[in-house]
């Protein structure tokens, strides 16, 4: 059978889609941005605690004062991990998504529990939408809005609609038939009865499809975080990119924490605003015979008074307090606090280049920001102006897809370090196997698996496309998908049981100095010639900052300092890049003063 190329007509439909419609796309991203600018505002004025006793109050009011005590503390354990930041971005963009999905759900949820052939239509749409991988959403947001919050929250209101949508259908479609036909028979006009019975009746219905919207969107803060989404989402791929576990299990945590403030404060609502609800309660707690003390709930007026309280104490710490901002140099020097966006991809290299520029641009005044990115994202972001400038592009081989691809939107600003090789590495004890031509029928020996890299790096594409073929091995092996991290943990762990492991490697790399490893030999040189690491910036980047765009072009590393630097941070830990940087230019003050003279 021919093959059917549907994913040809969708990559010209989607090109065609961004170049007539990029005034489209440019508006809604505006919109979509002051609004979630809007809400990150307020969530992260004031104090932390004081927002934490403010949502407690909430709960106290909804649930009672063990909900509220317990939505307190933890709240407090987010402020206490150093989350709170990143929970505030994830609850601006939970609330953003959900209201936005909500606006577009429940109109459509009425329209289609009205009209029998509305929903006809409407049903396969969302049985295609519900069911289609998450993370496929991302491929058109980033290409049509670019990396940031912007493409996470479009693919989470696209994810959470299906819900939203058919639990108000039900909704309605549940309410009595003969209390429609009495209401009807009172002379109520259409739009009444759906005012005033049908959507009254409804809410129970609605709101749990409102909790599930939101759900759906604590789901998706993950996925967002992979193309510069941020929040916690952000902080668990930098804990999935860093085998950090700890950093991953406080984000998961906190992740966990909102939800569960978010599902009972929602189902609380979906009870009180419901005729059938307020009938409910009042019957459980006539039945219950009082209330003891972890049930109480105060009157409202106390409560608003409560809350009202607490925000202008809260609006004044903020306007009055000390600034928690965290920057460094900010506002002073060269750079006059102008703000600089630096993206990476978590390569040793580029981890090291990137938070050493970091701290020089910082010193020298300007705001930057970091943000760890996958390969296709980074290029994606750089061609679309969302990043300023990256460290470690591998140029002509391994990233000579996304040049030949977003080329003419970036500037080159030159390399800093090469040649650099790739290869596959084994452990120094394995015998018998020292070129890439040794493999063949060895797969037993390595459990028939190579432990690569992330999945969007040019060099993964290499090896499958090029390098196992020119040997023969790709019948005999499987590339396990991975990340960089990862394939150092694989290859800790094998060296403390001496096992054989064959990974993905390239030089320079700190490995190399930390464990005895062995460089494949490639007679075939299939790996083709050695790399250089450029710095690539966007199109326009060296007008608006010609001084660091003078900076970069100069900038240049030796293999010992390079690799000092690495074994630096890699001392340090996660989570200190920065103070290792710090603690390296001590020891190397003449290279800031030959990357950016004053």
């Amino acid at each position: 059978m021919p093959r059917i190329p549907l994913g040809e007509w969708v990559d010209r439909t989607v090109d065609a889609l961004q170049i007539r419609l990029e005034w489209l796309f440019d508006a809604i991203s505006a919109v979509v941005t002051g609004m979630y600018d809007a809400v990150d505002a307020v969530l992260s004025a004031p104090e932390p605690l004081l927002l934490a006793g403010i949502l407690a109050v909430l709960a106290w009011w909804l649930r009672g004062l063990l909900a509220g005590v317990l939505s307190f503390a933890g709240l407090a354990l987010i402020d206490s991990v150093e989350l709170w930041g990143e929970a505030m971005a994830t609850l601006s963009l939970v609330l953003v998504s959900t209201l936005s999905t909500l606006v577009i759900a429940v109109p459509l949820g009425v329209w289609a529990a009205r009209s029998r052939r509305v929903s006809a239509v409407v049903r396969p749409v969302l049985d295609f939408m519900q069911t289609m991988p998450a993370m496929v959403y991302l491929i058109p947001g980033i290409i049509f809005f670019g990396v940031g919050v912007v493409p996470g929250i479009i693919a989470t209101i696209i994810f959470a609609l299906p819900p939203g949508v058919r639990m108000t259908e039900l909704g309605i479609r549940q309410v009595d038939g003969e209390l429609v036909e009495a209401a009807e028979a009172f002379g109520t006009t259409p739009r009444d009865t759906l005012l005033r019975v049908q959507l009254p009746l409804a809410v129970p219905t609605i709101m749990a499809g409102v909790n599930q919207v939101i759900m759906l969107g604590l789901s998706m803060v993950v996925i967002a975080g992979m193309v510069g989404g941020g929040g916690l989402g952000g902080a668990v791929y930098r804990a999935i990119g860093n085998v950090d576990i700890g950093l991953g299990f406080e984000a998961g945590v906190s992740i966990v924490i909102l939800a569960m403030y978010l599902d009972r404060i929602t189902g609380e609502l979906g009870r009180q605003v419901s005729p059938l609800g307020r009938r409910a309660a009042a019957r459980a707690g006539a039945a219950s015979g009082g209330r003891r003390i972890w049930n109480h709930r105060p009157q409202p007026v106390f409560a608003v008074v409560g809350v009202v309280v607490l925000a202008l104490i809260a609006g004044g710490m903020s306007v009055f307090g000390e600034d928690r901002g965290g920057g460094s140099a900010g506002g002073s020097g060269v750079g006059e606090g102008r703000k600089v966006t630096i993206g990476y991809i978590p390569w040793d290299e580029g981890i090291a280049s990137t938070y050493l520029w970091k701290e020089v641009l910082e010193r020298r005044g300007f705001t930057v920001q970091t943000q760890q990115l996958e390969a296709g994202a980074l290029y994606t972001g750089l061609a679309g102006g969302q990043i300023d400038f990256q460290t470690n592009s591998w140029l002509p081989v391994t990233h000579d897809q996304y040049w030949k691809k977003y080329g003419d939107r970036l500037e080159d600003l030159g390399s800093w370090y090469g040649p650099t090789s790739l290869e596959l590495a084994v452990p120094a004890y394995v015998d018998g196997v020292d070129s890439l031509a040794d493999l063949k029928g060895r797969s037993g020996t390595f459990k028939g698996r190579i432990i690569g890299i992330e999945p969007s790096a040019g060099m993964m594409r290499l090896l499958k496309e090029e390098v196992l073929p020119a040997y023969g091995l790709e019948d005999e092996y499987e590339v396990v998908d991975g990340s960089t991290p990862g394939m150092l943990a694989e290859l800790k762990r094998a060296y403390q049981k001496k096992e054989p492991v064959l990974t993905t490697l390239w030089s320079p790399h700190w490995a190399y100095s930390s464990y005895p490893l062995k460089k494949l030999g490639d007679p075939k040189e299939a790996w083709g010639s050695g790399d250089m690491v450029h710095t690539l910036a966007r199109k326009g980047f060296s007008s608006d900052h010609p001084e660091i765009g003078a900076w970069l072009k100069d900038f240049k590393l030796t293999e010992k300092q390079l690799t000092g630097l690495e074994a630096e941070i890699q001392r340090a830990g996660k989570g200190e890049e920065q103070t290792a940087v710090r603690t390296w230019l001590k020891k190397n003050p003449q290279v800031e003063d030959a990357m950016a003279p004053l």
